[in-house]
């Protein structure tokens, strides 16, 4: 059920969490689908929802730093990164306490976490609410096009959920940077609003940027080759579409554009509009799909690692 993110709704919504509900939910940077992360069946309805493999484990919602410790062995690097940038678009992974009530499914079997405390207020008070973890993927089929509204879930997986929670756009747009501090190497998983420059200003020990796909055995989301994928196919970095392409521009262009990202060349605009624009392009007539190309600095990192995966082979 589409409603609008309010008091009443937020009790009703932490209600059907707690009966094993799927629940629907906006974040910073795109909408969550969201059980009781100790519920093993209620999980369970999260890969079943989005048809996703069980193999690829899910990030766990907290809404405070208390409630974190008591999932996760949080080490000096961990407590500065959480410092710096909890609550934000930042997820962390780290060891698994033994003694934690998290749902298997939600780590994929593997003894490690992946956190993450959601910086808008109505978030934290729902998971604060339902007294539990949130597990939380993007709330769309598994490998689509990512969901910044409540009408892109409900397209996709409105008959899944008891509560899809409306709080209008998602500002940043992509997902959460994953960052893993499970090992002795510090390595970011997943690039994402939170730059590679800005988690280096707090660890300089981090190594360098990578893309990782990894379609056996994940450590995190957002690591399979093929994903955020439009239904069109998608070529990228078009410096001359061709006819019957949708051509999504970034920054001034001497063709016609059908969508923009942003035509100043801001990246923190791209990003909000990226999963939008795809959505949108992805329901316009047209053979492909055709995005100009896309600076790589902050984060653009981010937005070139999803349409990089968007544009693989299907």
């Amino acid at each position: 059920m589409l409603t609008a993110f309010t008091t009443q709704s937020l009790f009703d919504a932490a209600k059907a969490l707690l009966d094993g509900q799927l629940v629907s939910f906006p974040t910073e940077t795109v909408y969550g689908l969201g059980a009781d992360a100790t519920n093993d069946e209620a999980v369970a309805k999260i890969y079943q929802a989005k048809g996703r493999p069980s193999f690829n484990p899910l990030i766990a919602h907290i809404a405070s730093m208390e409630q974190a410790e008591e999932i996760g062995v949080f080490d000096d690097r961990s407590l500065r990164l959480a410092d710096a940038f909890w609550p934000g678009a930042l997820t962390i992974i780290v060891p698994l306490k033994p003694s934690a009530p998290i749902s298997h499914l939600v780590t994929a079997g593997l003894d490690t976490i992946a956190l993450r405390l959601p910086a808008p207020p109505l978030v934290q008070e729902l998971i604060a609410k339902a007294g539990v973890p949130i597990a939380a993927p993007s709330a769309n089929l598994s490998g689509k096009i990512s969901p910044t509204l409540a009408t892109h879930v409900e397209a996709d997986l409105g008959p899944s959920c008891a509560y899809i929670l409306d709080g209008g756009p998602c500002e940043a747009g992509v997902e959460s940077t994953i960052i893993d501090c499970s090992n002795k190497a510090l390595s970011i998983l997943r690039p994402g609003p939170i730059t590679h420059e800005m988690v280096a200003a707090i660890c300089p020990e981090l190594g360098d940027e990578a893309i990782i796909t990894n379609d056996i055995k994940p450590n995190a989301p957002g690591q399979l080759t093929s994903h955020y994928a439009p239904t069109k196919p998608v070529r990228l970095n078009v410096t001359d579409p061709q006819e019957g392409d949708i051509f999504i521009g970034f920054g001034p262009s001497p063709h016609k554009v059908d969508f923009t990202l942003s035509s100043k060349g801001d990246l923190i605009e791209a990003a909000s509009l990226l999963f939008a624009t795809l959505h949108k392009a992805d329901k316009t007539q047209g053979r492909a799909i055709a995005i100009a190309p896309i600076d790589k600095d902050g984060v653009g990192a981010a937005i070139n690692d999803r349409l990089t995966r968007a544009a693989a082979d299907r």
